[in-house]
């Protein structure tokens, strides 16, 4: 199996998962740049995603984008009890595999092996899925993860035991929760208004 097909407007789609850096194509005009209001601004919460097409989606919705990403931020950065960031970024790497994002996926496992150094594993998540075996504790977390993003949802008691049976107390618990859920929402939404890309060289 080759590793991109050739979009008929010109540029190549990846068609495997991959922890590569990629790009990504919106199939809707984003917000002009120089159109940016101070409530857009506020919106984007951090300038450096102005340079980001499909944030210049979003930020259509300032007000929405804003919530979203601080909710963003919170789930993926608050260093206060919880799981490490390795674990919160598998969770979101497993959503997004089962979803299909090869985008979101790529960037969530690239976060996982950079934070834990498990590079390997996280690439069997991403090659091998289902059959992964990457250890009792990650095995837990991505059971868990897909469980939360199956439509509909099958996550139950059986899940919260296993992760609770690998050491994981509340906090931690909510992180793959949030994790999870966040992108299985954020997959939808990613899917649905462009496809990922290979830079340019």
């Amino acid at each position: 199996m080759t590793d991109l097909t050739l979009h008929p407007a010109g540029h190549a789609v990846p068609n495997v998962f991959t922890q590569a850096s990629l790009g990504w194509l919106p199939w809707l005009e984003p917000f002009p740049a120089e159109a940016l209001t101070d409530r857009h601004w506020a919106g984007l919460v951090d300038a450096s995603r102005a340079k980001s097409p499909y944030f210049m989606l979003l930020v259509r919705d300032p007000d929405i984008l804003q919530a979203r990403t601080k909710t963003d931020k919170d789930i993926f950065y608050n260093p206060e009890a919880g799981l490490p960031r390795a674990e919160r970024e598998l969770a979101a790497a497993a959503a997004s595999r089962f979803n299909g994002c090869i985008y979101c996926a790529s960037v969530h496992a690239r976060f996982a092996s950079h934070f834990s150094k498990r590079t390997d594993d996280v690439q069997s998540l991403l090659d091998h899925f289902l059959t992964a075996d990457l250890g009792p504790r990650w095995n837990a977390i991505v059971a868990a993860s897909i469980a939360l993003s199956a439509t509909p949802p099958v996550f139950g008691p059986e899940h919260v035991i296993a992760l609770r049976d690998q050491g994981l107390d509340d906090a931690a618990i909510l992180d793959v929760v949030n994790g999870a859920a966040f992108f299985n929402w954020a997959n939808r939404l990613m899917l649905t208004l462009g496809e990922p890309t290979l830079p340019a060289v």
